[in-house]
Formats: structure tokens, sequence, C-alpha cells
């Protein structure tokens, strides 16, 4: 940057500004993606980046860190314009990014993931020492309070432990700039706390932070300034201190959303559509019993490693489990594999779309198909396309997907609007008993309201749900009953009536004695 231009900063009053970007525009095959958006990020500042899904956030953000190339504009990073080539340019600069989808290696351990490219070698160069890898590793978990083993194998972990190592890979880096996306999707609150001690001292020490995030009660408490954005371009910033959360999401979505409590109400109480007895699977799942009704939604809560997810693929036939019977509608059935859970009219939204949810190279409409291409395929094993797009035009529309059309890729659709189309894909197939694992990560404010108003219909329509969320308002406005687990049992079981975020937490906490 001249002189002039640092003068101008210094007029401006924005001597301690780390980052300018102006102008910026992207365009991908049928989508204008960013037109001509501007972001300032201060040092020593958090500052919320905010939007519904398909806003253009993480596309902005990775022409800041290297990932895409942008089409127009400028980056000016510490009062110099900078032209980034990949993301190893931008890390050597000191600008990193956690990516809201989780990038890692599964065959590799947590230690080798987070050193991958920059690997520690002994005296002749030759040989990886993974001593040293683990010990660094161990460091950062130790700071971040994690209890993590650098050696444990990443495909083994959660999805919540797999997101902490991004995260403490990205801090393993000398970061003058930090983006962080969606960073606490998959996180309990305890670890939201121990993260936000750790960018409080980033921030001590004048690391500049973009906070991507769809909790509004985060960004209220974390964040200095808020970046609004919408439909792929620059609306507004604003200060958090002085600003109400209502006024921000209205910027975000251009419209007034209304939170109405649900209304909690069931179909038939004595009708069981599930029934699961005595499930057990090493130390993961532990003597777990319940019932499902017809028209419900079971809320399923617990920290991170309670057993949640591992009791909904267990029933779905994803992993197998060792003792246990599983009913559905009264008679005791065999599920070995999912597509004997699909027969049973049992489908799962699991809390890893991308991994297991979708086909990212295939299209809108043939994911949405995906469950049940059988119905649009002959006997000689040609498909209807032509239903198949009808049809997905049809859940394009009842679920505000976000694409220029069902024959778009689902890896070019934002994160939210991927989660819609495997929700579509489980209501297409029209299965009476559906679990739904995180169903609203990774979305925005306004898409989160629309699912929880189709669950709600789902359930008065007689579908029943198991509801697995880690937000625990989300837990109490929706479930029926919620049903509290820790370290792989059951520890309490509440009506609505009686939950409090206060009383599932005690039972969350409540280990075996």
């Amino acid at each position: 940057m001249n002189k002039s231009a640092d003068l101008n900063l210094e007029v401006r009053g924005l001597k301690d500004t780390l980052l300018v970007m102006e102008g910026i525009d992207k365009s991908f095959p049928g989508v204008h993606a960013l037109d001509h958006c501007k972001f300032e990020l201060r040092a020593g500042e958090v500052h919320a980046l905010v939007g519904e899904n398909g806003a253009g956030k993480s596309t902005l953000m990775k022409i800041l860190t290297g990932v895409y190339k942008k089409d127009e504009g400028k980056v000016i990073y510490k009062g110099k314009e900078i032209e980034l080539n990949g993301t190893k340019e931008a890390q050597e600069l000191g600008i990193c990014i956690v990516h809201q989808e989780l990038n890692l290696m599964p065959h590799l351990t947590a230690a080798q993931n987070m050193f991958i490219g920059r690997e520690f070698t002994g005296k002749n160069k030759l040989f990886v020492n993974d001593n040293e890898a683990n010990k660094r590793a161990q460091a950062l978990f130790d700071a971040m309070n994690l209890k993590l083993d650098p050696k444990a194998k990443v495909g083994k972990l959660t999805v919540a432990m797999q997101q902490m190592i991004e995260i403490a890979k990205a801090l393993s880096f000398d970061s003058q700039i930090l983006v962080m996306d969606e960073p606490t999707t998959a996180l309990t609150e305890s670890e939201i706390d121990e993260l936000f001690k750790m960018i409080n001292h980033l921030k001590a020490k004048g690391v500049g932070i973009v906070y991507i995030s769809h909790r509004m009660d985060e960004i209220k408490r974390i964040t200095d300034r808020i970046t609004v954005m919408r439909d792929g371009t620059y609306v507004d910033t604003v200060n958090t201190q002085e600003t109400d959360i209502q006024q921000v999401i209205n910027l975000m979505v251009g419209r007034t959303i209304y939170e109405t409590a649900n209304e909690h109400n069931y179909t038939d109480l004595n009708e069981v559509v599930l029934e699961v007895k005595n499930l057990n699977r090493g130390k993961a799942i532990k003597n777990v019993n319940f019932k499902l009704y017809k028209g419900e939604i079971l809320g399923f809560s617990g920290l991170m490693g309670a057993g949640r997810t591992e009791v909904a693929r267990a029933i779905f036939g994803a992993d197998k489990y060792e003792t246990g019977e599983i009913y559905v509608k009264g008679q005791k059935v065999t599920i070995l594999r999912p597509e004997h859970a699909v027969g049973h009219g049992i489908g799962y939204l699991s809390e890893d779309r991308k991994r297991y949810g979708l086909t990212l190279g295939e299209t809108v409409e043939q994911n949405i198909a995906l469950a049940c291409i059988d119905k649009y395929t002959n006997k000689l094993g040609f498909t209807d396309m032509s239903s198949v797009t009808a049809t997905s035009k049809d859940y394009i529309e009842k679920l505000s997907i976000k694409t220029p059309g069902p024959k778009q890729k689902v890896k070019n659709l934002s994160g939210g609007n991927q989660q819609k189309v495997v929700i579509a894909k489980w209501l297409l197939r029209d299965c009476d008993i559906l679990i739904f694992d995180e169903p609203t990560k990774g979305i925005d404010v306004g898409a989160k309201s629309e699912i929880y108003k189709l669950l709600s219909q789902l359930a008065k329509e007689g579908k029943s749900i198991i509801m697995i969320s880690s937000e625990l308002p989300e837990i109490l406005r929706m479930s029926n009953r919620v049903i509290v687990m820790c370290e792989g049992r059951i520890t309490g079981e509440l009506d609505i009536n009686s939950a409090s975020q206060e009383e599932i937490i005690k039972y969350a906490t409540k280990r075996e004695a």
C-alpha cells in the first residue's frame, strides 16, 4: 500500500486494521456467489460474519484464505495488497481457517493430521518424527483442556472430536487472522466455554478473528462487530453491543422471523412405533431402553461422547450392536444393515451429511431420489429421469432449497442447503420413523425456522421422530419428551413440561456410581 493509502487509513481511524476486502466478486457455474462485497477486520477483535445459507460468507472467506481466487476486487492485508495462489501462501502469511466441513484424513492420527505438510524430521531429514508431532499436539490439546490422544486414528473419533482437531490444527499456525466457520456446531456447552477462552486469549494477543456462526447467542457473547451479508452482497456492519439480535436477523433475511413455541402435541400416547430393549455395544451403548410413540418428537440430549449418535447408528444398522432387541410397530425386527432399517420404514439423517448423507459429485435431483431410486427404475434398469426431476422440483420448492435447479451439483450448494437435500431424500422415501442427528447443524436462522415447522408438521401427520441435538433450546422447543444420556447410558427421561436446561445438564453429567 502506498503512503497516501496508508494516510487514508489513518484519517479513517483504522490504523489497527489488519484486513480490508473491497469490491470482491466471484461466480461459479450458474451462481453469482459474491457481488462486489466488502469486509474489514481489525487487530484484536472478533468480527462476526453472518447471513443465511447461500449469502456468500464461506465463499468470501475461502477467497481470503486462498481456497478460491477472486474474479474482481482487492484484498489488503497489513497495508499491502496481496494475491493468494493457494492456502499454503495464506497460512505462511498468518491467515488460517477452520472450515465448517471437516477436512481430515481418517486413516491418519490426530497429530499427523494437524501437522500434515509440516512434518517433523530427524537430523538426516529422511524419517518423519511422529514423537515430536505427538508432543506438539499434546501441548495444544492440554492448552485447550481437550482429553484426546494425539495417536488416535481420526476415522475412529466422533465428529465433535474431529472438529476440535481442526481447531487445534489452525491454532498450531502463528495466525494473525483466524477464520472460524461454524466452529461450535458439534461442541458441548463446556467445550464452547473452553473455545471462547482460547478466542479471548488470541484476541488479547492482537489476533483478528472472523467468526461465522448461525447461533445468535454465541455472536452476542463473543463478538465485537457484526457484518451482515445477503444473497452474495454486503448489507451492513454494526457494533455487537449496540445492536439487538432481532435487528441482525432482520438484516440477514430481509424479513421478521417469529419464533413461536412448539405445541408439543402427541397424536397417540398408546401407539408405540419403535421400542428398543437392552441395547448394548461395548462402552458406547450400555443397556439402552426406550419407546417412541406415533406422532411424537423424542429429543436425545447429552454431552459429547454420551452415546446418542451410537444408539442411532445401531438402530439404523450402520453399526452392529452386541445384544438387544428392536421392535417396529410391535414386531421384533432384525436390522443388520441400513437397507434393513429402510425396509422397516426407518430413515436416518446423519450428523455428517457429506460423509454419510450425500453423493457430492451428483446432482440435487439424483441425491433426493437416492433412497428410493427403485420407484423410478423399470424392470430393464432404466430410470425415469423426467419423474425424478419433477419430484425433485417439488421438494426444492417445499424446503426452499437455494439452487439454480435440480441439475445443480450438490457440492456447489451451501452447507445448509446440502442439509435440506438430505432431509428431502428421506421425506421422499416416506419413512414412518425418522432419526434426525443434529438436523439444523450449520443452518441459518431463517432455514432453521423452516426446518422446525417441517418437523412439527411431520409429527402432526403421524410421523415419529427421534431428534438428536447439542442445542438445548432446540431440544426444549421441539421435543415432546427428552431422553438424556451420559457415557453410553440413559440417565434421565423428562416430560417436556418438567424439562429445563438445568435439569438436562444434571442428567447429562450423572455418571455411573
